[in-house]
């Protein structure tokens, strides 16, 4: 492949993406690397005003004629989801890629003392909104015209951890999702998954509380990953270049799984 045709097939000019939990952290990371590509993004988070600030840094950071769109509401309520996605298609006029990020984690320590509001919590939002959203952008355009869907998972999804067990739980639960929803929903819309290790985010704080530097200790790598590290796979996964790849679930972990732990 020439290098001319390698930058068309990781270019997204004329694509839409609507990006979930985008304010900050990885999410984010994703819509800066979607619009460095070309795409028009779209964002969703809780809270109108860091919403607002992440547009301004994403404006900041893309090329002239970069276009976000901000739209706040919470994931696990239907109506939020059904009007992020008919507000991404009546602003850019399509919905060509969809990034499920929203993730919650409020309830650590072992199941048996585990809260189970807490725990269903968790799997409305990580397990059931994500399908909520893909329902939603296959009824309204890629259905009829196709697309590409990267669900965010985790490491704690692929190996149990003992701390994190309900969020794990639900992050298998995501991965098994992205499986079925491959083999129903293919050839036109490709799904995958990516399965991060621990990423230096304001939501992976509790995980670090020992120290960074201990805490990778663990990494072949030697160092905890950026949001940066998993936007580029998701650019390469929504992108012409993986055209062949649907239902994977990608680890990007610094080697942690290859060592035997977690």
């Amino acid at each position: 492949m020439t290098a001319a045709n390698t930058a068309q097939h990781r270019d997204l000019t004329g694509k839409v993406a609507l990006v979930t939990g985008a304010s900050r952290g990885i999410g984010k990371a994703i819509a800066a690397e979607l619009l460095n590509r070309g795409a028009r993004v779209a964002i969703t988070a809780r809270k109108p005003e860091p919403l607002a600030d992440a547009k301004d840094e994403l404006l900041e950071g893309a090329g002239e004629g970069a276009e976000v769109l901000t739209i706040a509401g919470n994931a696990g309520d239907a109506q939020s989801r059904r009007d992020a996605v008919t507000q991404t298609i009546e602003k850019f006029g399509s919905l060509d890629i969809l990034i499920n990020n929203t993730g919650i984690n409020p309830v650590y320590g072992p199941l048996m003392d585990a809260d189970l509001d807490g725990v269903k919590k968790i799997f409305d939002t990580n397990v059931v909104a994500t399908l909520g959203f893909v329902q939603e952008a296959y009824h309204n355009w890629m259905g009829e015209h196709g697309g590409a869907i990267v669900n965010i998972a985790s490491v704690a999804g692929l190996r149990s951890t003992g701390v994190i067990a309900a969020y794990g739980a639900s992050k298998a639960a995501l991965i098994r999702l992205t499986e079925e929803l491959a083999w129903q929903l293919g050839p036109s819309i490709r799904i995958n998954a990516v399965a991060p290790g621990v990423v230096k985010t304001k939501f992976a704080e509790a995980l670090v509380a020992g120290g960074e530097d201990k805490a990778a200790s663990v990494y072949p790598m030697k160092r905890l990953g950026n949001p940066e590290d998993v936007a580029s796979l998701v650019g390469f996964l929504v992108s012409d270049e993986s055209s062949w790849i649907t239902g994977e679930t990608i680890r990007v972990d610094g080697g942690l799984l290859a060592t035997g732990g977690l």
